[in-house]
């Protein structure tokens, strides 16, 4: 489960997740439904896979959703698609998306930067639960 929430003039990320591959995933699509009104309309049609080293954990789910942001931008695709298998000595993903189609893909929102501010991860309840804030 994701969601955004508002904060000054940045918007905030919030997921919660049984697990850290399921955290990571969905961070990757609360980040995307961040950019577009209905991540629903981004088809997996080509995909990619990650490799991101790190064993902090915090620092890792920053590095992702950085390199997804760098990926959206540089090659102009979105994302719908996260399989990720967080290790101890990083992160292992499969992703999968599309083209950014402005007939297809209607954007909210033009994210600039994910930043490290309230950034946190952490267990509860038998679970993960991350925050952060992004640059918007």
């Amino acid at each position: 489960m994701h969601e955004l929430f508002e904060h000054t003039a940045d918007l905030g990320l919030r997921i919660r997740a049984p697990d850290l591959n399921t955290l990571f995933a969905e961070a990757g699509a609360c980040l995307f439904s961040a950019i577009v009104d209905d991540i629903a309309t981004i088809e997996p049609t080509q995909t990619f896979t990650l490799e991101i080293s790190g064993t902090d954990r915090e620092f890792l789910l920053f590095d992702w959703l950085r390199e997804l942001l760098y990926r959206c931008e540089e090659s102009h695709l979105l994302f719908s698609m996260f399989d990720v298998q967080v290790t101890d000595t990083g992160l292992k993903a499969t992703i999968g998306g599309e083209s950014i189609n402005r007939e297809k893909h209607e954007m909210s929102r033009e994210v600039k930067a994910i930043t490290y501010h309230e950034l946190k991860l952490i267990q509860e309840n038998g679970g993960w639960l991350a925050e952060l804030i992004i640059d918007i």
